[in-house]
């Protein structure tokens, strides 16, 4: 067989799959994803009362599954406050796997992706294993590696109930053989300590998500007063360039909006972040209008932080930056005309 090749030039990670046409955190929507050329599918990990990580945007589930039409599970309704916000609802670490598996997925934003409510109700919750045997069955029948990018959930909270992330991600990590620094995995969390941990116990690359606003959660429940705004100063960033190999940010800290919500001049982050040795991912770019700066199509937006030099793009629609970048790399390789 041969070889499979890693990735080069800006990645496209699809976001929680190819989640503009499927819904969110289904094996169906990573699927689509590989298929449209992504480099890295990207779950969101969570944790079961028995300790298994699945993939949901959130714990409470109650927008992305159908367990509110389940009359068995009513009485497990109730309120948390996770992370500081106050919700109500149903939440992952009050069912088990076997109890989660009997529920079936729904889209999570059905105002703006009608499209994606006919697939309401087809597909299950998948595990974390399942999602990195997915990667690697794809990676070796199509010749090319798929990268697997999680995000640690909430993990100051999880590891409060008893129920850490990080030791469950690197056993599944390592009984695969991708614990090591040139793995096609990217580890992220916005928070600092468990990526600190992680550093130390295991070879696999971090990232360093960060916010528009506020600050890393473990930082504010230590009473540190630093924020999103202080890790990337250039002393900040080379903080994180101590246990971090990326950083993924808040695309509007790359590109600036104005007032009227058109993107300005980049700012100097992706410049600072390199001075440090980091590498620059944005999220999150959709194609709707409702996210998309003023007077730019999906396409123009993908162009634009690619103009920026960016090393990687969030997107819930991953065939429009596959198609962008190949086409600026295509555009790269004519030669100009000579006169």
């Amino acid at each position: 067989m041969t070889q499979p090749t890693l990735p080069t030039g800006p990645v496209v990670i699809a976001h929680r799959g190819a989640s503009g046409y499927r819904p969110e955190h289904t094996l169906a929507a990573y699927r689509m994803a590989i298929r449209q050329g992504a480099d890295y599918i990207e779950p969101d990990l969570v944790s079961t009362r028995d300790g298994v990580l699945v993939a949901r945007h959130e714990n409470e589930i109650s927008q992305t599954t159908d367990v509110a039409l389940r009359p068995q599970f009513a009485d497990r309704r109730t309120t948390k406050v996770v992370d500081g916000r106050e919700l109500t609802g149903w939440f992952t670490e009050d069912f088990t796997l076997a109890e989660l598996r009997s529920l079936r997925a729904v889209e999570r934003l059905p105002h703006l992706r009608p499209e994606n409510t006919h697939y309401d109700r087809a597909f299950r919750i998948p595990t974390f294993a399942e999602i990195l045997d997915l990667a690697q069955r794809e990676s070796r029948r199509r010749g090319v590696v798929v990268g697997v990018y999680p995000e640690t959930k909430h993990p100051s909270y999880f590891a409060a109930l008893g129920l850490g992330l990080e030791r469950p991600l690197l056993a599944e990590l390592r009984s695969r053989h991708l614990d090591r620094p040139n793995s096609p995995v990217l580890v992220q969390s916005f928070e600092t300590a468990n990526l600190r941990w992680l550093a130390r116990t295991s070879r696999v690359p971090l990232v360093q998500l960060v916010d528009a606003t506020g600050a890393p959660n473990d930082l504010v429940a230590v009473g540190d007063d630093r924020t999103y705004a202080d890790l990337v100063t250039p002393a900040g960033l080379r903080t994180v360039a101590s246990y971090a190999a990326a950083i993924g940010v808040a695309k509007h800290l790359v590109l600036p909006r104005d007032g009227g919500g058109a993107v300005g001049a980049p700012s100097t982050l992706v410049a600072d972040a390199r001075a440090a040795g980091l590498a620059v991912h944005v999220w999150t770019l959709r194609a709707e209008a409702d996210f998309r700066p003023a007077g730019l199509d999906a396409h123009a937006e993908v162009a634009a932080f690619l103009d920026a030099g960016v090393d990687g793009i969030f997107t819930d629609h991953p065939d429009i930056a596959v198609e962008v970048r190949a086409e600026r790399t295509l555009n790269a390789a004519v030669p100009s005309p000579t006169r």
